[in-house]
């Protein structure tokens, strides 16, 4: 992998994402936010506490303070360390003390707050049973567009993600396929993602044959046999940020049937993608690319959404699926991933990461999108 390193992030970039959460809580009509451990408190203060433990620890943001980050004492060095730290308040706690009393001074006894998905039900009840009048909203369902729109230093480091994955797929093209099981093939995928740079493999889905026509089935003990076609879908996070890319391989020569549903994918795929552009309701990438397969007579076989959003985890809102009317915007970042599944004989799905420009879109995925014959 060549290219300059992405940039980082700094106590800064925190801050104004922080201030951004509490002017979108305010539009959405919510006295504040609540954070605990997850995807959303790494992404607004840059800290992940070093185990995720009954003790609460929780980022309190409201407009009438600055940001506070009630945290257990055992681990307020480790707060104190993060990147974010300087753009807020640290409060510890010890054990033996309340935490749920201490939180709820910083809260308006009637507030009604968006609270991230990751927190515990334990706590929330906890904090409820403290502020009886109070009311809690789930952060994806109240702020859906929170995390979706990418800066640009975000998206160097989708564009990275992306490019490992690439690297990924032209390597394990290269391995023996027949005769081996598909969790070997898996492993070989993981180890890759790992060589060009990801920390963490979300998933390795290998499969072939008729495990194909499962979207999620992702690796078995099924040895692959020549004439199979092979669904490949890995991603994972390098660097902070998500990769998720699907490609569909056949060991020896394919069929005429299974190049012309491959095709169909390839063709629906490329319609989702020129769909995207600014404005444009979510929904329209999932009609663009169901269109395609259904005007083929496989309309049925298409049984999943389109695509989901990507960032700090490997899915996340917003949705390319009928029904989501949130219109698309510069910076947001999805994938586009049709497929065709076949009960019991085979599937196909092609998935490339998206990034919504001023214009149209850029693809964050370039290998070949043919189908690939492998041995």
């Amino acid at each position: 992998m060549t290219g300059r390193t992405p940039a980082r992030f700094t106590a800064d970039d925190y801050r104004a994402r922080m201030e951004r959460a509490v002017r979108a809580a305010g539009d959405a009509g919510l006295a504040g936010l609540l954070v605990a451990p997850g995807p959303d408190l790494v992404w607004l203060t840059g800290y992940a506490p070093p185990a995720v433990t009954e003790r609460l620890t929780l980022l309190v943001l409201t407009p009438d303070r600055d940001p506070v980050l009630v945290v257990p004492a055992l681990e307020a060095p480790d707060a104190a360390a993060a990147v974010g730290a300087p753009a807020l308040t640290l409060r510890d706690w010890t054990d033996g003390k309340d935490p749920y009393a201490a939180t709820g001074a910083l809260l308006d006894t009637a507030g009604r707050y968006g609270v991230s998905d990751n927190a515990w039900a334990l706590h929330l009840l906890r904090l409820q049973k403290a502020l009886p009048d109070s009311s809690y909203d789930s952060l994806t369902e109240a702020l859906p567009m929170l995390r979706a729109v990418k800066d640009t230093a975000e998206l160097e480091l989708m564009a990275a993600a992306g490019a490992a994955a690439d690297a990924t797929y032209e390597e394990i093209r290269k391995v023996r396929f027949a005769g081996r099981r598909e969790s070997e093939v898996g492993a070989d995928l993981a180890g890759l993602l790992r060589r060009f740079g990801h920390s963490q493999v979300d998933f390795t889905i290998v499969a072939s044959g008729p495990n194909g026509a499962n979207p999620h089935h992702e690796v078995g003990d099924r040895v692959i046999e020549q004439g199979d076609m092979v669904v490949l879908d890995f991603g994972g996070l390098k660097d902070g940020y998500g990769s998720d890319t699907s490609r569909t391989v056949h060991v020896g020569e394919p069929t005429d049937e299974e190049r012309l549903v491959h095709d169909l994918v390839r063709q629906a795929q490329e319609a989702g993608f020129r769909a995207v552009r600014p404005g444009v309701a979510c929904q329209e990438v999932d009609r663009a690319a169901r269109a395609v397969i259904a005007d083929a007579g496989y309309g049925e076989y298409f049984i999943h959404r389109t695509g989901h959003g990507i960032g700090v985890t490997t899915h996340e809102p917003p949705y390319m699926i009928e029904g989501e009317e949130q219109p698309l915007v510069p910076g947001m970042c999805f994938s586009v991933e049709p497929g065709v599944y076949l009960p019991g004989r085979f599937g196909v799905r092609i998935e490339d990461i998206v990034t919504v420009t001023e214009d149209g879109a850029r693809r964050l995925n370039d290998t070949t999108r043919e189908l690939v014959v492998v041995d």
